[in-house]
């Protein structure tokens, strides 16, 4: 089976869960997007479980490495002129996706997400970087993640739209710090309020301004009714019609450069009707935003 327009995607497998932990994620490619040509898969080094003394995470310097093979990868893709769709693994791939941008220029980000994923170190429970990727990429955190290669921040925060998140009170009975007002936010109550469609061209219209922009998805910004296969659950959230629309704004606009997907767990999926269900809503967006070379 392949997607119409397939030669102008480059599927790149990055299957690591160094920010998490091996739940189950790493084995997102092997059940999203299947019969989709991959042209490249990135191993990431060993997992370690001991939280780092010096920065308060899990795994920094594996982190810091895969980010700068990542990033050569992405890179190869861009510069071929295709787009790149990055199957993770948990959300600490950002930071690779983002340095390759960073390398070429100013690049704004859509973080479609349940969670803000802003936490320091210290009101992070376990260290774990999914948790925090979001604060690393706009160089907020231990300087080994948040200022990779000497670029930090990978993105500007005025280059940021978080949109769908639905974690402000949980995140700050955790001590996290909040999203800055200098960082667009669209909390899932926001979102509701404008309509989604409206509120995705509006976020899309001000990442626009840039070089062009990067598209994160984590399944959890899905409504857990429908999305249970992640590892940290939270009621509420889009509707598949909904996260397609989005995603169809995005990816059909023009600078728009790149796609990730993360944190949807196969493990928790035992039938397969949930990554089905993905990946034909992957599809579809993917068709309608990204044209054939």
């Amino acid at each position: 089976m392949t997607l119409p327009g397939e030669r102008g995607l480059a599927v790149v497998e990055a299957p690591s869960v160094l920010g998490l932990r091996p739940s189950g994620v790493q084995e997102l490619p092997d059940a999203v997007l299947g019969g989709v040509a991959r042209v490249a898969r990135v191993e990431p080094p060993a997992y370690q479980p001991v939280r780092d003394a010096g920065t308060g995470v899990l795994n920094p310097g594996g982190i810091a490495r895969y980010s700068v093979q990542l990033a050569d990868v992405v890179g190869e893709v861009l510069d071929s002129g295709r787009f790149p769709v990055v199957l993770g693994g948990d959300c600490s791939i950002l930071l690779g996706n983002l340095l390759a941008l960073r390398r070429r220029g100013r690049y704004g980000l859509l973080f479609l997400d349940g969670h803000t994923d802003f936490y320091q170190p210290s009101a992070e429970p376990t260290g774990e970087v999914a948790s925090m990727e979001l604060a690393l990429a706009t160089g907020r955190g231990p300087r080994l993640l948040a200022d990779l290669e000497g670029r930090g921040p990978l993105v500007r925060d005025e280059d940021v739209v978080a949109f769908g998140f639905r974690d402000a009170d949980e995140s700050a009975a955790a001590g996290s710090r909040p999203l800055p007002p200098t960082l667009y936010a669209l909390a899932l109550d926001d979102v509701r309020a404008a309509g989604t469609g409206e509120a995705a061209r509006g976020a899309v219209a001000r990442l626009a301004e840039r070089d062009g922009f990067w598209v994160h998805l984590d399944v959890d910004v899905l409504d857990d009714a429908i999305m249970p296969a992640v590892d940290y659950r939270q009621p509420g959230g889009l509707s598949w019609a909904e996260l397609e629309g989005v995603l169809r704004t995005a990816l059909g606009h023009e600078r728009a450069v790149g796609f990730d997907v993360t944190i949807f767990n196969p493990r928790l999926d035992p039938d397969g009707t949930i990554a089905g269900r993905l990946t034909d809503c992957l599809r579809r967006a993917l068709v309608a935003g990204v044209p054939p070379v």
